[in-house]
């Protein structure tokens, strides 16, 4: 199960599989550190059992029933301050290849997957390692749910629990590899405009008023879109227009 990809051109021609581990990302950067990963060197793990997520947030996955992986990416063709052009552009493929199945699937900033009204389906983890002058690799952590149907919270949904059926994990995980591949290929040939307007356009509550939360406040504002940083653009109610920081602000449920 998830041999080497012979239809993509560099991402998973060394596969990793783990059947248990506590974070793929964790062990794709000790191997980075070690000399044992290069360029499109794919983690992927059976039972993840301290995945991480945002805000250092755990991932929580049955055994053997979704995709948890991490990617190497060796990104010398994007300069430092380019850094968020990454995340735009995995989302962007893992919602290209899960749109057929969920139409509705939009991306929540910076980087979640979610089905307005039924929940979050999977997000992404990016660790870099930087030298003092540039931005040497990335480590692509992804974590969807598919098959599981049961979550202790109500904010996790799945594939499976949308649209009642069962997926066949590898088969969902060579499209994933091979569509992040051609979007590596899309940034690598400068076409950053084209990656951003993509994620735009598939922002969630971009254009529409909600109750945010910052620190102890609540605030209606409406997303316009995104710095080149990453950080977060809104409209608030009297026109100011102000950006957020991941750890900044928080979404209405979904």
């Amino acid at each position: 199960m998830y041999k080497i990809l012979a239809n993509t051109i560099f991402l998973g021609k060394q596969v990793l599989f783990l059947p248990e581990c506590h974070s793929t990302n964790d062990r794709a950067l000790e191997m980075i550190r070690s000399g044992h990963a290069g360029d499109g060197t794919i983690v992927i793990c059976g039972h993840q059992s301290a995945g991480k997520g945002q805000r250092g947030n755990t991932w929580e996955a049955e055994p053997g029933m979704n995709l948890t992986f991490s990617l190497v990416l060796k990104t010398g063709f994007l300069d430092v301050s380019e850094q968020f052009y990454l995340n735009m552009m995995v989302s962007n493929s893992i919602r290209k290849v899960l749109q057929d199945y969920l139409p509705d699937l939009q991306v929540k900033w910076p980087n979640d997957l979610v089905v307005p009204g039924k929940g979050k389906i999977g997000g992404i983890l990016i660790e870099n390692i930087l030298s003092s002058s540039s931005w040497e690799y990335a480590v692509v952590g992804i974590g969807l749910n598919i098959n599981q149907r049961r979550f202790g919270t109500s904010k996790a949904t799945s594939l499976a629990l949308i649209t009642g059926g069962s997926y066949g994990l590898e088969e969902l995980f060579k499209l994933l590899v091979s569509e992040i591949e051609q979007g590596v290929i899309a940034l690598k040939k400068g076409k950053l405009q084209m990656v951003r307007e993509s994620y735009l356009g598939h922002l969630y509550l971009r254009g529409k008023w909600a109750v945010f939360r910052a620190g102890e406040n609540e605030l209606e504002g409406k997303i316009l879109g995104v710095t080149a940083e990453g950080m977060l653009q809104m409209e608030l109610r009297g026109g100011v227009v102000r950006t957020f920081g991941l750890k900044e602000i928080s979404f209405p449920e979904i």
